[in-house]
Protein backbone atom coordinates (compact mmCIF):
# COMPACT_ATOMS: atom_id res chain seq x y z
CA UNK A 1 0.00 0.00 0.00
CA UNK A 2 1.29 3.48 -0.92
CA UNK A 3 2.16 5.81 1.92
CA UNK A 4 -0.27 8.66 2.66
CA UNK A 5 2.32 11.31 1.86
CA UNK A 6 3.47 9.71 -1.41
CA UNK A 7 2.15 10.20 -4.92
CA UNK A 8 1.26 6.56 -5.43
CA UNK A 9 1.45 4.89 -8.88
CA UNK A 10 -1.46 6.93 -10.22
CA UNK A 11 0.19 10.14 -9.19
CA UNK A 12 3.49 9.05 -10.73
CA UNK A 13 1.78 8.23 -14.02
CA UNK A 14 0.04 11.61 -14.02
CA UNK A 15 3.32 13.39 -13.32
CA UNK A 16 5.05 11.55 -16.17
CA UNK A 17 2.23 12.49 -18.54
CA UNK A 18 2.48 16.14 -17.50
CA UNK A 19 6.24 16.08 -18.17
CA UNK A 20 5.77 14.54 -21.66
CA UNK A 21 3.09 17.12 -22.55
CA UNK A 22 5.36 19.93 -21.38
CA UNK A 23 8.26 18.65 -23.46
CA UNK A 24 6.03 18.31 -26.52
CA UNK A 25 4.59 21.81 -26.06
CA UNK A 26 8.08 23.36 -25.85
CA UNK A 27 9.33 21.40 -28.86
CA UNK A 28 12.00 19.56 -26.88
CA UNK A 29 10.59 16.10 -27.57
CA UNK A 30 7.28 15.05 -29.16
CA UNK A 31 6.52 11.31 -29.22
CA UNK A 32 2.89 11.67 -30.30
CA UNK A 33 3.29 11.64 -34.14
CA UNK A 34 5.28 8.43 -33.96
CA UNK A 35 2.78 6.87 -31.57
CA UNK A 36 -0.10 7.82 -33.87
CA UNK A 37 1.74 6.42 -36.89
CA UNK A 38 2.16 3.15 -35.00
CA UNK A 39 -1.55 3.06 -34.04
CA UNK A 40 -2.70 4.00 -37.57
CA UNK A 41 -0.28 1.68 -39.38
CA UNK A 42 -2.04 -0.50 -41.96
CA UNK A 43 -1.69 -4.22 -42.26
CA UNK A 44 0.24 -5.33 -45.39
CA UNK A 45 -2.20 -5.91 -48.26
CA UNK A 46 -0.24 -8.81 -49.73
CA UNK A 47 2.20 -11.57 -48.96
CA UNK A 48 5.02 -11.19 -49.92
CA UNK A 49 4.96 -7.52 -49.03
CA UNK A 50 4.74 -4.81 -51.69
CA UNK A 51 7.54 -2.35 -52.51
CA UNK A 52 5.45 0.39 -50.90
CA UNK A 53 1.96 0.77 -49.48
CA UNK A 54 0.09 4.03 -48.98
CA UNK A 55 -3.38 5.12 -47.89
CA UNK A 56 -4.94 7.58 -50.35
CA UNK A 57 -7.52 10.24 -49.56
CA UNK A 58 -10.53 8.31 -50.88
CA UNK A 59 -11.50 5.07 -52.56
CA UNK A 60 -9.88 5.14 -56.04
CA UNK A 61 -12.12 5.29 -59.09
CA UNK A 62 -9.15 4.56 -61.34
CA UNK A 63 -5.39 4.13 -61.00
CA UNK A 64 -2.94 4.58 -63.89
CA UNK A 65 0.83 4.21 -64.14
CA UNK A 66 2.03 7.33 -66.00
CA UNK A 67 5.76 7.32 -66.58
CA UNK A 68 7.39 7.41 -63.15
CA UNK A 69 4.19 8.29 -61.32
CA UNK A 70 0.97 6.63 -60.21
CA UNK A 71 -2.12 8.74 -60.90
CA UNK A 72 -5.06 8.05 -58.57
CA UNK A 73 -8.49 9.36 -59.53
CA UNK A 74 -10.97 9.77 -56.67
CA UNK A 75 -14.51 11.10 -56.51
CA UNK A 76 -13.69 14.82 -56.24
CA UNK A 77 -9.91 14.95 -56.61
CA UNK A 78 -6.90 13.45 -58.31
CA UNK A 79 -3.44 12.85 -56.86
CA UNK A 80 -0.10 11.61 -58.15
CA UNK A 81 2.41 9.50 -56.26
CA UNK A 82 5.98 8.48 -56.93
CA UNK A 83 6.22 5.06 -58.57
CA UNK A 84 9.47 4.47 -56.67
CA UNK A 85 8.35 5.37 -53.13
CA UNK A 86 4.59 5.94 -53.11
CA UNK A 87 5.06 9.44 -51.68
CA UNK A 88 2.44 11.96 -52.74
CA UNK A 89 3.75 14.41 -55.36
CA UNK A 90 0.67 16.61 -55.74
CA UNK A 91 -3.09 16.71 -55.30
CA UNK A 92 -5.76 18.56 -57.24
CA UNK A 93 -9.53 19.04 -57.01
CA UNK A 94 -11.23 17.56 -60.08
CA UNK A 95 -14.51 15.81 -60.91
CA UNK A 96 -12.84 13.67 -63.57
CA UNK A 97 -9.34 12.84 -64.73
CA UNK A 98 -7.68 10.67 -67.36
CA UNK A 99 -4.14 9.88 -68.49
CA UNK A 100 -2.85 10.28 -72.05
CA UNK A 101 0.58 9.51 -73.49
CA UNK A 102 3.25 6.96 -72.66
CA UNK A 103 6.62 6.98 -70.86
CA UNK A 104 8.18 10.20 -72.09
CA UNK A 105 5.06 12.23 -72.83
CA UNK A 106 2.46 11.20 -70.23
CA UNK A 107 0.01 13.87 -69.10
CA UNK A 108 -2.97 14.01 -66.75
CA UNK A 109 -6.15 15.62 -68.08
CA UNK A 110 -8.59 17.02 -65.49
CA UNK A 111 -11.94 18.80 -65.61
CA UNK A 112 -15.21 19.51 -63.83
CA UNK A 113 -18.62 18.02 -64.48
CA UNK A 114 -21.01 20.16 -66.55
CA UNK A 115 -18.29 22.80 -66.95
CA UNK A 116 -16.59 23.42 -70.28
CA UNK A 117 -12.86 23.05 -70.63
CA UNK A 118 -10.03 20.99 -69.20
CA UNK A 119 -6.41 21.27 -68.10
CA UNK A 120 -3.41 19.18 -69.13
CA UNK A 121 -1.10 18.58 -66.17
CA UNK A 122 2.44 17.33 -65.81
CA UNK A 123 2.19 13.97 -63.98
CA UNK A 124 5.30 14.60 -61.85
CA UNK A 125 4.73 18.19 -60.73
CA UNK A 126 1.02 18.78 -61.31
CA UNK A 127 1.88 21.98 -63.19
CA UNK A 128 -0.53 23.04 -65.94
CA UNK A 129 0.99 22.48 -69.37
CA UNK A 130 -2.06 23.56 -71.38
CA UNK A 131 -5.49 24.92 -70.57
CA UNK A 132 -8.67 24.82 -72.68
CA UNK A 133 -11.86 26.68 -71.82
CA UNK A 134 -14.30 25.49 -74.50
CA UNK A 135 -14.16 21.69 -74.90
CA UNK A 136 -17.14 19.61 -73.78
CA UNK A 137 -15.52 16.16 -74.08
CA UNK A 138 -12.03 14.61 -74.10
CA UNK A 139 -10.72 11.21 -75.25
CA UNK A 140 -7.29 10.06 -74.07
CA UNK A 141 -4.98 7.58 -75.81
CA UNK A 142 -1.36 6.52 -75.57
CA UNK A 143 -0.36 8.56 -78.60
CA UNK A 144 -3.15 11.12 -79.01
CA UNK A 145 -5.62 13.30 -77.13
CA UNK A 146 -8.92 14.26 -78.76
CA UNK A 147 -11.29 17.01 -77.65
CA UNK A 148 -14.65 18.26 -78.89
CA UNK A 149 -15.99 21.82 -78.75
CA UNK A 150 -19.29 23.16 -80.04
CA UNK A 151 -20.35 26.61 -81.22
CA UNK A 152 -23.92 25.36 -80.88
CA UNK A 153 -25.61 21.97 -80.61
CA UNK A 154 -25.26 21.23 -84.34
CA UNK A 155 -21.89 22.83 -85.07
CA UNK A 156 -18.91 21.11 -83.44
CA UNK A 157 -15.25 20.38 -84.10
CA UNK A 158 -13.06 17.51 -82.95
CA UNK A 159 -9.36 18.26 -82.61
CA UNK A 160 -6.43 15.88 -82.19
CA UNK A 161 -3.40 16.80 -80.08
CA UNK A 162 -0.16 15.08 -79.29
CA UNK A 163 -0.26 14.45 -75.52
CA UNK A 164 2.13 17.33 -74.83
CA UNK A 165 1.42 19.24 -78.02
CA UNK A 166 0.55 22.94 -78.07
CA UNK A 167 -1.25 23.01 -81.42
CA UNK A 168 -3.79 20.58 -82.93
CA UNK A 169 -2.52 17.92 -85.33
CA UNK A 170 -5.84 18.15 -87.20
CA UNK A 171 -9.38 19.41 -86.74
CA UNK A 172 -12.57 17.81 -88.08
CA UNK A 173 -16.06 19.28 -88.32
CA UNK A 174 -19.07 17.25 -87.17
CA UNK A 175 -22.73 18.30 -86.86
CA UNK A 176 -22.87 17.87 -83.08
CA UNK A 177 -21.48 15.83 -80.18
CA UNK A 178 -23.19 17.29 -77.12
CA UNK A 179 -25.87 14.65 -76.73
CA UNK A 180 -24.42 12.14 -74.24
CA UNK A 181 -20.77 12.92 -75.05
CA UNK A 182 -19.51 14.84 -72.05
CA UNK A 183 -16.48 14.67 -69.74
CA UNK A 184 -13.63 12.19 -70.14
CA UNK A 185 -13.77 9.31 -72.61
CA UNK A 186 -17.51 9.20 -73.32
CA UNK A 187 -18.58 6.05 -75.12
CA UNK A 188 -17.88 5.62 -78.83
CA UNK A 189 -19.03 2.75 -81.04
CA UNK A 190 -16.35 0.07 -80.64
CA UNK A 191 -16.05 -3.03 -78.46
CA UNK A 192 -16.67 -3.69 -74.77
CA UNK A 193 -14.23 -5.74 -72.75
CA UNK A 194 -14.88 -8.95 -70.90
CA UNK A 195 -15.30 -8.40 -67.17
CA UNK A 196 -12.97 -9.96 -64.60
CA UNK A 197 -13.55 -10.06 -60.85
CA UNK A 198 -10.86 -8.17 -58.86
CA UNK A 199 -9.22 -6.79 -62.00
CA UNK A 200 -9.99 -3.16 -62.88
CA UNK A 201 -11.40 -2.55 -66.35
CA UNK A 202 -8.70 0.07 -67.04
CA UNK A 203 -5.82 -2.02 -65.67
CA UNK A 204 -3.90 -1.77 -68.98
CA UNK A 205 -3.90 2.04 -69.04
CA UNK A 206 -4.45 4.12 -72.19
CA UNK A 207 -4.22 2.30 -75.53
CA UNK A 208 -3.02 3.55 -78.90
CA UNK A 209 -5.75 5.38 -80.78
CA UNK A 210 -7.58 3.06 -83.23
CA UNK A 211 -7.31 3.84 -86.95
CA UNK A 212 -11.02 4.72 -87.02
CA UNK A 213 -13.46 6.02 -84.43
CA UNK A 214 -17.24 5.88 -84.58
CA UNK A 215 -19.08 8.89 -83.11
CA UNK A 216 -22.81 8.38 -82.45
CA UNK A 217 -24.55 11.67 -83.30
CA UNK A 218 -28.32 12.13 -83.65
CA UNK A 219 -28.99 8.50 -84.54
CA UNK A 220 -26.21 8.35 -87.13
CA UNK A 221 -22.59 7.16 -86.97
CA UNK A 222 -19.80 9.46 -88.13
CA UNK A 223 -16.65 7.46 -88.92
CA UNK A 224 -13.49 9.49 -88.35
CA UNK A 225 -10.02 8.64 -89.71
CA UNK A 226 -7.67 9.35 -86.78
CA UNK A 227 -4.60 9.72 -89.02
CA UNK A 228 -6.00 12.57 -91.14
CA UNK A 229 -9.09 13.85 -89.34
CA UNK A 230 -11.32 13.12 -92.33
CA UNK A 231 -14.92 12.09 -91.70
CA UNK A 232 -15.18 9.09 -94.02
CA UNK A 233 -18.77 8.01 -93.45
CA UNK A 234 -22.02 9.41 -92.10
CA UNK A 235 -24.25 6.34 -91.82
CA UNK A 236 -27.70 5.71 -90.42
CA UNK A 237 -28.26 2.14 -89.17
CA UNK A 238 -31.13 0.08 -90.49
CA UNK A 239 -34.04 -0.96 -88.30
CA UNK A 240 -32.45 -4.32 -87.39
CA UNK A 241 -28.86 -3.07 -87.43
CA UNK A 242 -26.24 -1.94 -84.96
CA UNK A 243 -23.12 -0.19 -86.24
CA UNK A 244 -19.68 -0.58 -84.72
CA UNK A 245 -16.18 0.54 -85.74
CA UNK A 246 -13.55 -2.15 -85.09
CA UNK A 247 -10.18 -2.95 -86.64
CA UNK A 248 -10.35 -0.29 -89.33
CA UNK A 249 -13.78 -1.42 -90.57
CA UNK A 250 -17.34 -0.24 -90.20
CA UNK A 251 -19.36 -3.25 -89.03
CA UNK A 252 -23.05 -3.56 -89.79
CA UNK A 253 -24.45 -6.13 -87.35
CA UNK A 254 -27.94 -7.43 -88.11
CA UNK A 255 -30.15 -9.27 -85.62
CA UNK A 256 -33.44 -10.51 -87.07
CA UNK A 257 -36.19 -12.22 -85.05
CA UNK A 258 -37.72 -15.27 -86.69
CA UNK A 259 -39.03 -18.67 -85.57
CA UNK A 260 -38.63 -17.72 -81.91
CA UNK A 261 -34.91 -17.02 -82.18
CA UNK A 262 -32.45 -14.35 -83.34
CA UNK A 263 -30.58 -14.68 -86.64
CA UNK A 264 -27.33 -12.74 -86.82
CA UNK A 265 -25.22 -11.50 -89.72
CA UNK A 266 -22.10 -9.31 -89.78
CA UNK A 267 -20.85 -7.22 -92.67
CA UNK A 268 -17.45 -5.51 -92.61
CA UNK A 269 -17.15 -2.48 -94.87
CA UNK A 270 -14.35 -0.25 -96.10
CA UNK A 271 -15.23 3.13 -94.54
CA UNK A 272 -13.65 5.10 -97.39
CA UNK A 273 -15.69 3.48 -100.16
CA UNK A 274 -18.57 1.79 -98.37
CA UNK A 275 -17.69 -1.45 -100.17
CA UNK A 276 -18.29 -4.70 -98.31
CA UNK A 277 -14.99 -6.46 -97.58
CA UNK A 278 -16.28 -9.47 -95.62
CA UNK A 279 -19.44 -11.01 -94.22
CA UNK A 280 -20.27 -13.77 -91.80
CA UNK A 281 -23.63 -15.19 -90.75
CA UNK A 282 -24.72 -17.03 -87.63
CA UNK A 283 -22.22 -15.55 -85.15
CA UNK A 284 -23.85 -13.88 -82.13
CA UNK A 285 -21.73 -10.93 -80.96
CA UNK A 286 -23.88 -10.55 -77.82
CA UNK A 287 -25.22 -7.19 -78.95
CA UNK A 288 -28.90 -8.15 -78.53
CA UNK A 289 -31.06 -8.87 -75.51
CA UNK A 290 -33.80 -11.47 -75.40
CA UNK A 291 -36.68 -9.10 -76.17
CA UNK A 292 -37.23 -9.05 -79.91
CA UNK A 293 -33.49 -9.18 -80.75
CA UNK A 294 -33.09 -5.45 -80.06
CA UNK A 295 -29.37 -4.60 -80.12
CA UNK A 296 -28.46 -2.30 -77.24
CA UNK A 297 -24.82 -3.26 -76.61
CA UNK A 298 -21.53 -2.95 -78.44
CA UNK A 299 -19.97 -6.28 -79.43
CA UNK A 300 -17.54 -7.87 -76.99
CA UNK A 301 -13.86 -7.81 -77.87
CA UNK A 302 -10.73 -5.69 -77.59
CA UNK A 303 -8.86 -3.46 -79.97
CA UNK A 304 -9.13 -5.12 -83.42
CA UNK A 305 -10.83 -8.40 -82.50
CA UNK A 306 -14.41 -9.45 -81.72
CA UNK A 307 -15.82 -12.21 -79.53
CA UNK A 308 -18.86 -14.12 -80.72
CA UNK A 309 -20.83 -17.30 -80.17
CA UNK A 310 -21.14 -19.74 -83.07
CA UNK A 311 -24.43 -21.57 -83.80
CA UNK A 312 -23.07 -24.65 -81.98
CA UNK A 313 -22.62 -22.51 -78.80
CA UNK A 314 -18.81 -22.46 -79.04
CA UNK A 315 -17.13 -19.11 -78.44
CA UNK A 316 -14.98 -17.65 -81.20
CA UNK A 317 -12.60 -14.74 -81.82
CA UNK A 318 -12.94 -12.85 -85.13
CA UNK A 319 -10.60 -10.45 -86.87
CA UNK A 320 -12.48 -7.16 -87.24
CA UNK A 321 -10.42 -6.24 -90.31
CA UNK A 322 -11.14 -9.23 -92.56
CA UNK A 323 -13.60 -11.42 -90.61
CA UNK A 324 -11.24 -14.38 -90.19
CA UNK A 325 -11.89 -16.82 -87.37
CA UNK A 326 -8.75 -16.42 -85.26
CA UNK A 327 -9.83 -18.94 -82.62
CA UNK A 328 -12.77 -21.29 -82.11
CA UNK A 329 -12.99 -22.63 -78.56
CA UNK A 330 -13.79 -26.25 -77.88
CA UNK A 331 -17.16 -27.24 -76.45
CA UNK A 332 -17.44 -26.14 -72.83
CA UNK A 333 -14.49 -23.73 -72.99
CA UNK A 334 -14.94 -20.11 -71.94
CA UNK A 335 -13.05 -17.04 -73.14
CA UNK A 336 -11.74 -14.93 -70.25
CA UNK A 337 -9.69 -12.24 -72.04
CA UNK A 338 -8.46 -11.31 -75.53
CA UNK A 339 -6.21 -8.84 -77.27
CA UNK A 340 -4.82 -8.70 -80.81
CA UNK A 341 -2.43 -11.61 -80.24
CA UNK A 342 -3.66 -13.87 -77.48
CA UNK A 343 -6.78 -15.29 -75.87
CA UNK A 344 -7.03 -16.63 -72.34
CA UNK A 345 -9.43 -19.57 -72.13
CA UNK A 346 -10.87 -21.59 -69.25
CA UNK A 347 -11.08 -25.24 -70.40
CA UNK A 348 -14.17 -27.38 -69.88
CA UNK A 349 -12.79 -29.00 -66.70
CA UNK A 350 -12.39 -25.49 -65.15
CA UNK A 351 -9.04 -26.34 -63.58
CA UNK A 352 -6.72 -24.01 -65.49
CA UNK A 353 -6.29 -20.94 -67.66
CA UNK A 354 -4.85 -21.62 -71.11
CA UNK A 355 -3.23 -19.02 -73.39
CA UNK A 356 -3.81 -19.40 -77.15
CA UNK A 357 -1.98 -17.53 -79.88
CA UNK A 358 -4.62 -16.11 -82.19
CA UNK A 359 -4.58 -17.19 -85.82
CA UNK A 360 -2.13 -20.07 -85.32
CA UNK A 361 -3.93 -22.56 -83.10
CA UNK A 362 -0.89 -22.75 -80.81
CA UNK A 363 -1.21 -23.11 -77.05
CA UNK A 364 1.37 -20.79 -75.50
CA UNK A 365 1.06 -21.80 -71.84
CA UNK A 366 -1.22 -23.35 -69.23
CA UNK A 367 -1.62 -22.23 -65.62
CA UNK A 368 -3.59 -24.11 -62.92
CA UNK A 369 -6.52 -22.03 -61.66
CA UNK A 370 -9.87 -22.43 -59.95
CA UNK A 371 -13.23 -22.42 -61.70
CA UNK A 372 -13.86 -18.80 -60.65
CA UNK A 373 -10.50 -17.31 -61.63
CA UNK A 374 -10.65 -14.03 -63.55
CA UNK A 375 -8.11 -12.86 -66.10
CA UNK A 376 -7.03 -9.84 -68.12
CA UNK A 377 -4.45 -9.20 -70.82
CA UNK A 378 -2.29 -6.07 -70.80
CA UNK A 379 0.72 -5.22 -72.99
CA UNK A 380 3.11 -6.16 -70.19
CA UNK A 381 1.43 -8.96 -68.26
CA UNK A 382 -1.43 -11.40 -68.18
CA UNK A 383 -3.11 -10.98 -64.81
CA UNK A 384 -4.99 -13.79 -63.05
CA UNK A 385 -7.18 -13.25 -59.97
CA UNK A 386 -7.94 -16.45 -58.08
CA UNK A 387 -9.55 -17.43 -54.77
CA UNK A 388 -9.26 -20.09 -52.06
CA UNK A 389 -6.65 -18.87 -51.44
CA UNK A 390 -7.11 -15.35 -52.82
CA UNK A 391 -4.23 -14.60 -55.17
CA UNK A 392 -3.11 -12.19 -57.84
CA UNK A 393 -0.61 -13.55 -60.37
CA UNK A 394 1.13 -11.68 -63.18
CA UNK A 395 2.55 -13.72 -66.07
CA UNK A 396 4.53 -12.98 -69.20
CA UNK A 397 1.74 -12.97 -71.82
CA UNK A 398 3.95 -14.78 -74.36
CA UNK A 399 5.61 -17.47 -72.26
CA UNK A 400 3.56 -17.74 -69.06
CA UNK A 401 6.67 -17.06 -66.97
CA UNK A 402 5.68 -15.89 -63.50
CA UNK A 403 6.42 -12.22 -62.91
CA UNK A 404 4.69 -11.85 -59.54
CA UNK A 405 2.57 -14.06 -57.29
CA UNK A 406 0.77 -12.56 -54.31
CA UNK A 407 -1.45 -13.99 -51.63
CA UNK A 408 -3.89 -11.09 -51.34
CA UNK A 409 -7.54 -10.11 -51.42
CA UNK A 410 -6.64 -6.82 -53.15
CA UNK A 411 -7.62 -5.87 -56.70
CA UNK A 412 -5.27 -5.38 -59.65
CA UNK A 413 -5.58 -1.68 -60.49
CA UNK A 414 -2.82 -0.85 -62.99
CA UNK A 415 -0.04 -2.66 -64.85
CA UNK A 416 3.18 -1.11 -66.16
CA UNK A 417 6.35 -2.51 -67.72
CA UNK A 418 8.04 -3.25 -64.40
CA UNK A 419 5.22 -3.90 -61.98
CA UNK A 420 1.60 -3.40 -61.02
CA UNK A 421 -0.44 -1.40 -58.54
CA UNK A 422 -2.86 -3.33 -56.33
CA UNK A 423 -5.43 -1.92 -53.95
CA UNK A 424 -7.95 -2.72 -51.26
CA UNK A 425 -10.24 0.06 -50.07
CA UNK A 426 -8.10 3.18 -49.65
CA UNK A 427 -4.85 1.20 -49.48
CA UNK A 428 -2.75 0.91 -52.62
CA UNK A 429 0.65 -0.71 -53.10
CA UNK A 430 3.21 -1.27 -55.83
CA UNK A 431 4.46 -4.75 -56.75
CA UNK A 432 7.65 -5.02 -58.76
CA UNK A 433 7.91 -7.75 -61.39
CA UNK A 434 10.69 -10.27 -61.08
CA UNK A 435 12.29 -8.72 -58.00
CA UNK A 436 12.02 -8.65 -54.24
CA UNK A 437 10.06 -5.98 -52.41
CA UNK A 438 12.11 -2.82 -52.10
CA UNK A 439 13.98 -3.28 -55.39
CA UNK A 440 14.71 0.06 -57.08
CA UNK A 441 12.13 1.23 -59.57
CA UNK A 442 13.02 0.93 -63.22
CA UNK A 443 12.15 3.25 -66.07
CA UNK A 444 8.56 4.32 -66.54
CA UNK A 445 5.87 2.98 -68.79
CA UNK A 446 6.93 2.77 -72.40
CA UNK A 447 5.51 4.74 -75.29
CA UNK A 448 3.74 3.24 -78.27
CA UNK A 449 5.69 0.02 -78.90
CA UNK A 450 6.91 -0.82 -82.35
CA UNK A 451 8.35 -3.88 -83.99
CA UNK A 452 11.88 -2.62 -83.61
CA UNK A 453 12.02 -2.23 -79.85
CA UNK A 454 10.27 -1.83 -76.58
CA UNK A 455 10.67 1.58 -74.93
CA UNK A 456 11.10 1.40 -71.19
CA UNK A 457 11.59 -2.36 -70.97
CA UNK A 458 14.34 -3.99 -68.92
CA UNK A 459 16.04 -7.33 -69.18
CA UNK A 460 13.83 -10.14 -67.97
CA UNK A 461 10.66 -8.03 -68.10
CA UNK A 462 8.36 -8.57 -71.07
CA UNK A 463 7.71 -5.68 -73.41
CA UNK A 464 4.37 -4.88 -74.97
CA UNK A 465 3.21 -6.82 -77.99
CA UNK A 466 3.43 -5.30 -81.44
CA UNK A 467 0.59 -2.76 -81.64
CA UNK A 468 0.25 -2.56 -85.40
CA UNK A 469 -2.93 -4.65 -85.45
CA UNK A 470 -3.70 -7.93 -87.22
CA UNK A 471 -3.15 -6.37 -90.67
CA UNK A 472 -0.56 -3.85 -89.48
CA UNK A 473 -3.14 -1.19 -90.28
CA UNK A 474 -2.04 0.92 -87.29
CA UNK A 475 1.54 1.36 -88.48
CA UNK A 476 2.81 3.32 -91.49
CA UNK A 477 4.18 1.44 -94.45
Amino acid sequence: MAKAGGLGWRGGLLLALIVVVALAATGVWNPFPGVWDWVDRSEPISEPDVVWQQRVGGTPRSVTIAGDTVVVEQRTRVEARSLATGDQLWERKADWSAVAGGDRDAVVVVGKLLVKGYEVLDPTTGATRRRDGDAVAVWTYRNLLLDARCVDATDCTISAWEPRGTAPVWTAFVPGVRSGLLGDNPGLLGTRRLDAVRIDEEVAGPEAVPPLLGFPIDGRVHVLDTATGRVLQNVEPGRDERLSVVGGRLLRITARSQDGTCYFAISGRDPATGRETWQRAGVNLRTADNAGCVQREDPQGARNVLIGVAPDAREAVLDGYDGRLLLVAAAGERLLAVDDRHALVRPADKRAVVSHELGTGRVRWTRPASAKAGAALTPYAAVLADEKPSRLVALDPRTGRELASLRTAANALAVGPNGMVIGEGREIGYVRFGGAAGAPAGPGDGGVPGPGGVPGSTAGVPGPADSCGPKRELCPG
